[in-house]
């Protein structure tokens, strides 16, 4: 059987022939690496034939110091570390964006765009942040909020629909929900009251831009208050099982989001009255047969009941739920960014159980599914770094601590 190779030709080897390969390149007996490392010339000997495990990053990280490279080629990829410095720069700049309120003066000659043109460019940036690529949109997202800012205000003395308006909506609601999601929830709650602001006067862009605040106000420990903004907001759409798909879905994502608030401040039966209406929504919804990317059906509430489930403390029913919610299609149909972040959530209740083998697994699929929910965001790094402190982890476990650039502590 032929070993597989990696995009360069290179085969994958295990990683203890890796380090054989590698010590004998440098004319470095076992002993000499034994002596490097502090263990025994026997150690050397069992990891290169791949009778003992090489698992534990802080050992990977002093074997490659004392052969002279990255760990990254010990674990058989190409380390590409999260670029933090560039996502912090990035943040920043949509930071001064949100703090400048002048139009720019010089922009080129195709500075603003058209209506129709602005329309496109967020549509792209929604679709991209629902393919969880962050960086992507941190990029676009100064441009976006200067250019809606100006649509928005050239349409002020206009009568009538107000297209622009909505436009700056969904620019701020997206602005809200990429810098929570990125650990900025003080910036994300000043961009979520921004969309409020903007859409006062009418409920469905305000019942939009109480998502993204509801999920500021929780990332920041104020469930009872995003419980409030979620519910409130949900009120004037007046939803019933015969309402619209558009009004079934924005009204059970608000129920949804109040009753995850709800779990951080162990309200069970709040919990249970809320998903309990989201639930209707979510089957009224799914007899139209929606395919428009409003994220919301059956499988997005079961998933919360879940989330709910382990904050009130059951991780086991958690962890059940969870398993059933994920064995199907609409599973799979579910943004990646939604997918990628609720595995996350859930290797918390397989760590609480004490199955770090299960977290791991789950922080592992998150990557394959959207890497940047995992290698960019603070909450993921801290339930790999939990996983890492719990014991010796599987190989794809620690190349994926590696390639982030987490040390075991």
């Amino acid at each position: 059987m032929i070993a597989p190779t990696n995009q360069d030709g290179r085969r994958d080897l295990p990683i203890g022939r890796r380090v054989a390969q590698l010590r004998v390149r440098r004319g470095m007996s076992q002993q000499v690496l034994a002596d490097r490392v502090g263990r025994s010339k026997s150690w050397v000997d069992k990891v290169e034939r791949g009778v003992r495990t090489l698992d534990r990053l802080v050992m990977i990280e002093t074997v490659a110091a004392a052969l002279g490279v990255a760990p990254g080629v010990l674990v058989g990829r190409k380390v590409h570390r999260a670029p933090a410095t560039d996502v912090t720069a990035a943040v920043e700049r949509v930071r001064e964006a949100l703090a400048c309120y002048d139009t720019p003066g010089t922009a080129g000659r195709d500075w603003p765009p058209s209506l129709a043109e602005l329309d496109h460019q967020v549509g792209y940036a929604c679709t991209a942040y629902r393919h969880a690529h962050h960086p992507q949109v941190l990029r676009m997202l100064p441009g976006l909020l200067a250019a809606a800012r100006h649509a928005a205000r050239t349409e002020a003395s206009t009568a009538g629909a107000r297209p622009a308006t909505g436009l700056l909506v969904r620019v701020y609601r997206l602005t809200a929900q990429t810098l929570v999601k990125l650990g900025e929830a003080h910036l994300g709650w000043l961009a979520a009251d921004r969309a409020m602001t903007t859409a006062a006067g009418d409920p469905r862009r305000t019942a939009r831009a109480a998502v993204p605040l509801a999920q500021a106000l929780r990332a920041l420990n104020r469930g009872r208050l995003a419980t409030t903004a979620a519910t409130t907001a949900a009120h004037p759409l007046d939803p019933a099982p015969s309402s619209p798909p558009d009004v079934l879905a924005l009204a059970g994502t608000l129920l949804t989001e109040a009753a995850l608030a709800a779990a951080t401040y162990a309200d069970a039966a709040t919990v249970d009255d809320l998903l309990d209406r989201a639930a209707h929504f979510a089957a009224a919804h799914a007899k139209h047969h929606c395919h428009d990317n409003d994220g919301f059906g059956p499988v997005v509430v079961n998933l919360a009941y879940a989330l709910t489930a382990a904050r009130l403390g059951d991780n086991h029913l958690a962890i059940a739920l969870h398993q059933h919610a994920t064995s199907g299609d609409a599973w799979q149909r579910l943004p990646a960014e939604h997918r990628a972040a609720h595995l996350i959530d859930i290797a918390r209740a397989h760590l609480d159980v004490g199955d770090q083998h299960a977290a791991g697994r789950a922080l592992v699929t998150a990557d394959h599914i959207a890497p940047a929910e995992v290698r960019l965001r603070p909450t993921a790094h801290t339930v790999l770094n939990a996983v890492l402190r719990a014991g010796p982890t599987p190989a794809d476990v620690t190349r994926l601590a590696t390639t982030i650039g987490l040390a075991r502590a």
